[in-house]
């Protein structure tokens, strides 16, 4: 009956935060309507006529500094996605693709377009259509504009309504239409060969007249994962032949070149061939006319995504595993100790018991991944760790830890384990999944290594692939213990359950309520002085409870939980009204910041840091939160030192701190505009330099001071 209770109090706790945490998400401002690229769906004729075709055009207009992709977008990005509603009668084509131009970051290619550019989609009117029939279409399209450090995924729903008619086209709309068609490639009209080298080499040969001229060419090969995008393309002429080489993608070099391939040769002029290649060694296609070849468009898409997919995945896994070794996670490794000594019960119980605690982990990185995802379909601007932005959240778990720490010291008690060999099974697996449950809500401020990166990947890519990144995120989390509980030889490190245990468990009380403590530093920061004397009389409330209930136990009386209980309601409800009755307050200068060291810094403005570029300054730009444990050690190591500061100060750097501790839309939109989806995130923004250079997220001091010393 005990365990049952206490399982009560975790779920009410924890049902309560993600409750409270998606409500406060929700009543957050949106994200700024600014468009990145600008598009509109253009008709060639607004009264095509029944029994012919015509065509759409998709005009895309990035903003200076960004870009769009190719169907296929190189080492990194993704395509435009299309969801058409047409009416009866009307079907449309896959969209053809003008030249591309080619963008290397780094050592990494993209095939994208820096100017307004136009995507044709053909349309057709089935002849059963009556003239007059008003025709109203609309396009769904997902897309990412970029620019060299950051992709912000953008969406539109574009509409229009034609009318069933005789097709007349309009003469300033047929020349507009030319000039678009202009700029797609034209059909090479005869077939390329290709064959592979003995050091994976591709060597295509292109039929191509000897009087055509080149000026740096370059060959887009649509088709995914048969190339390395970045690698060198060595051309060759003989004669009426054009031979261009290239390195084999990895993947292909174990599994074999293709039978066929689809590419574009740009001629460099702006002129380019669209043509189809097929293996020497594989028998020739019926038909090599590129006029009857389908778009590539979906395969490419396809793959793409599942290399992104892929990507973000094995680093979710190793920012998961990593993050147990990371400060923030520290707090829960007494819960974690326990558990793992009790595995040497076994080799079924350890099973069982890792198991149990991977699905605690996993489950809750899952749901906090289906609100972000769910709260940013729905236009909200957040971002992981969230939840932590809200103080009733944090006044929440400063009472489940406080809970577990009074439990851990031995005020109270769950239950003993000589009710039963059964009720001891299925108390270890409950303790082990609530453990799991724990350590992934606790851990979910960090943003390690390789996490920050998988995070921001996952919110481009669909749903389901984006949950997929967020399971791999529990599963990094949860694998250490995974391993100890399937592989016995580990296990065997693990010292026997005994004695000891009882005075370890009273020792491991100590990290529980230094991690109250830490939660209650962080609503110093987000409520005032009298909200944070509230947010501690409900945990003495809770303490008081808990203490009667341990008395009754002692005496064996019955109903022992009942002054538990009534605390733990109490608690709650006043979890829900302190942090509304008590709202922090800012200082308008400093925005909130208290140390002196800080009080010399600006807060966050995306103009203001926009007109110190202006004027050459050079600028620091963090981004920080009070519940992030590795942001705090970043600020106490190297950037409050009063070393750092006398030397951004002589150097004349320009310091400004964004402070996500409460949640700030702007910020979360800038956070995105740079592939991230938490903090810590730190820029360095260089005179004359339109893009800042990244900073680690664990900052060095004589890296960091080197950095400074470089803006004399």
């Amino acid at each position: 009956m005990t365990t049952f209770l206490f399982r009560c109090l975790l779920l009410c706790c924890l049902s309560s935060a993600l409750f409270l945490q998606t409500a406060a998400a929700q009543g957050m401002p949106g994200a700024s309507d600014e468009v990145l690229i600008k598009n509109s769906l253009i008709a060639e004729t607004d009264r095509p006529a029944p029994g012919t075709s015509s065509t759409l055009a998709v005009l895309m207009e990035p903003q200076s500094g960004w870009h769009g992709y190719w169907k296929q977008p190189g080492n990194i990005g993704l395509p435009p996605q299309f969801d058409w509603q047409l009416p009866e009668g009307v079907s449309v084509g896959e969209p053809a693709y003008p030249v591309p131009q080619t963008l290397m970051t780094g050592d990494l290619m993209n095939h994208v377009y820096e100017h307004p550019y136009a995507l044709l989609v053909p349309f057709e009117i089935d002849d059963s259509v009556a003239q007059g029939t008003s025709l109203p279409i609309t396009a769904d399209i997902k897309y990412l504009a970029c620019r060299a450090d950051a992709c912000v995924p953008e969406e539109a729903s574009l509409a229009i309504t034609l009318v069933a008619g005789n097709g007349e086209v309009p003469s300033e709309r047929k020349a507009r239409f030319d000039e678009w068609r202009q700029e797609l490639p034209r059909p090479l009209g005869s077939s390329a060969s290709f064959t592979v080298t003995d050091d994976a080499r591709l060597r295509l040969s292109i039929p191509l007249p000897a009087s055509v001229e080149l000026d740096n060419p370059h060959l887009f090969v649509a088709t995914d994962k048969i190339i390395d995008p970045a690698a060198e393309q060595v051309f060759s002429r003989e004669g009426d032949v054009l031979t261009v080489e290239m390195l084999l993608d990895k993947s292909r070099q174990t599994s074999g070149p293709p039978a066929e391939l689809e590419a574009l040769l740009s001629l460099g002029n702006g002129t380019g061939l669209a043509l189809r290649g097929h293996n020497e060694n594989a028998p020739a296609p019926g038909d090599d006319s590129p006029r009857n070849l389908p778009e590539a468009g979906m395969p490419a898409e396809q793959g793409n995504t599942t290399t992104l997919l892929l990507t973000a995945l094995l680093g979710a896994l190793l920012g998961g595993v990593l993050l147990n070794i990371m400060p923030c996670v520290f707090p829960i490794l007494s819960l974690k100790v326990l558990s793992l000594a009790r595995l040497s019960g076994g080799k079924r119980e350890a099973r069982r018991e890792a198991l149990a605690y991977t699905a605690g982990v996993v489950i809750v990185c899952l749901m906090l991944g289906a609100v972000i995802l769910a709260l940013r379909a729905a236009g909200t601007q957040i971002g992981w760790a969230f939840q932590l932005q809200d103080p009733r959240v944090i006044v929440v778990l400063a009472l489940l830890t406080a809970a577990i720490g009074f439990n851990l010291a031995g005020l109270f008690e769950l239950g003993s384990i000589s009710k039963g060999a059964r009720l001891a099974d299925q108390g270890g697996m409950a303790g082990a999944f609530w453990t799991g449950v724990l350590a992934a809500f606790v851990a979910t401020p960090c943003s390690g290594p390789f996490m920050a990166t998988a995070l921001g990947a996952a919110l481009v890519l669909p749903p389901f692939a984006a949950l997929a990144v967020f399971a791999g995120l529990g599963l990094g989390i949860a694998l250490p213990f995974l391993l100890l509980g399937f592989i016995p030889a580990l296990s065997r490190w693990l010292p026997r359950p005994g004695p000891w245990m009882e005075s370890f468990r009273h020792l491991m009380a100590i990290p529980m309520f230094l991690t109250a403590l830490a939660l209650a530093w962080v609503l110093g920061r987000q409520l005032s002085n009298d909200g944070l004397i509230a947010s501690f009389s409900l945990i003495m409330l809770l303490a008081v409870g808990l203490w009667f209930t341990g008395m009754r136990q002692r005496n064996g009386k019955r109903l022992a939980w009942l002054p538990a209980g009534l605390a733990v309601v109490l608690a709650l409800a006043g979890s829900i009204v302190v942090p509304h009755s008590f709202p922090g307050r800012e200082d308008p200068v400093t925005n909130g910041v208290a140390n002196a060291s800080e009080a010399t810094m600006l807060p966050f403005d995306k103009k203001r840091l926009a007109e110190l570029q202006q004027q050459e300054k050079t600028v620091f730009v963090y981004f920080s939160a009070d519940w992030c444990i590795t942001c705090q050690i970043n600020e106490q190591r190297v950037i409050n030192t009063s070393t750092t500061q006398q030397a951004l100060e002589q150097a004349g750097v320009v310091t400004m701190k964004g402070d996500w501790t409460n949640g700030d839309p702007a910020i979360t939109a800038f956070l995105q505009e740079h592939g991230r989806s938490g903090v810590p995130l730190y820029l360095w923004y260089a005179p004359g330099e339109s893009e800042p250079e990244v900073l680690p997220q664990i900052l060095e001091p004589d890296s960091f001071l080197a950095l400074v010393d470089k803006a004399h």
